[in-house]
């Protein structure tokens, strides 16, 4: 619980579920010394939230008598869309993440209808969402203040360590973030390389905003950028193939990852660079279409290879 904004809301929620509690007991919960609970309880006043205090051996803080936030309403697809995104967030590889996935689902299911309250429950206890999982832990506070800094159109200065482990400052306009393949990225213009570039959230050491702007260009796509970066990233063999067959059927068997796939004519170019043509052989073996490899012929032998293995399986 680091966010000073979560503690304050979870002060809201301890007020809320048990009436009255001591400022000790208070403290304890949100792990914080006194000053900062009385500044935390400001905060709640201050948006219109009314606390009374009373002294003595039996006192505490309670909410005003008769106060009632509003309560949520959520139609059944509502509600059914909600447990999902709690589901899917539980892949995220944030910290705290399960904590909070289950806080936030016992929140919800105590102030819904009895039969929304089991339809949600149900879902969330039957349902499996196969996503790809996190591969490296994420910085739930990070990935908030980029993307405050994202929205405010503000410029953050960052401490980035690239995998070679050769770190640098950099001052970057962050366009958006990214969730791919178990990984965070932001994509956004630094102006150290005086390009737009993507950068690995775990390995981003500082993050600080800065008090200059920026505009954003209106039609940047920051998962299509990443896509892009990762399919020209520099690699052992450069690979230019011709599939024989449309764009949308490219697409649907390769997705989005394999490297640029552009339409020429009756047929799509792939273009992108591998460091296991054996990897890569494995990928083309398994579409449904024709394909025609132009580059590299470490691609055409391996392929020949995996070929005559298969064929000498199927023979036995």
């Amino acid at each position: 619980m680091n966010s000073p904004t979560t503690r304050v809301l979870a002060l809201l929620e301890l007020l809320q579920s048990h009436g009255q509690l001591s400022g000790r007991e208070l403290a304890e919960r949100l792990e914080v010394d006194g000053r900062t609970l009385r500044r935390y309880i400001r905060h709640l006043e201050d948006l219109g939230i009314p606390v009374t205090s009373e002294r003595g051996r039996h006192g505490g803080y309670r909410l005003v008598a008769g106060f009632k936030l509003p309560p949520l309403m959520f139609t059944a697809e509502e509600a059914q869309a909600v447990a999902l995104g709690l589901l899917a967030t539980a892949n995220l590889g944030l910290a705290e993440t399960a904590m909070a996935v289950a806080s936030a689902r016992a929140k919800l299911e105590r102030v819904m209808p009895k039969g929304l309250q089991q339809r949600v429950r149900a879902l969330s206890q039957s349902a499996i969402l196969d996503l790809p999982r996190s591969r490296a832990n994420g910085d739930q506070q990070l990935l908030a203040e980029l993307a405050a800094a994202a929205e405010a159109r503000r410029q953050v200065r960052v401490s980035y360590c690239s995998d070679q482990g050769q770190c640098s400052e950099r001052e970057v306009d962050p366009y958006g973030l990214v969730f791919r393949q178990g990984f965070w990225y932001m994509s956004g213009y630094c102006h150290l390389r005086q390009a737009v570039r993507s950068f690995r959230l775990d390995r981003l050491r500082e993050v600080r905003a800065l008090e200059s702007h920026f505009e954003r260009p209106e039609a940047f796509d920051a998962a299509a950028h990443l896509n892009t970066s990762i399919a020209t990233l520099p690699r052992a063999y450069p690979v230019s193939i011709e599939l024989h067959t449309d764009l949308a059927s490219a697409i649907a068997e390769l997705g989005s990852d394999a490297g640029l796939l552009m339409p020429e004519g009756n047929s799509v170019r792939l273009t992108t660079s591998t460091d296991s043509p054996t990897w890569f052989a494995h990928l083309l073996l398994r579409l449904s279409f024709d394909f025609t490899i132009e580059q590299p012929v470490e691609l055409r032998e391996a392929v020949r290879q995996q070929a005559r293995r298969m064929l000498e399986l199927v023979a036995r």
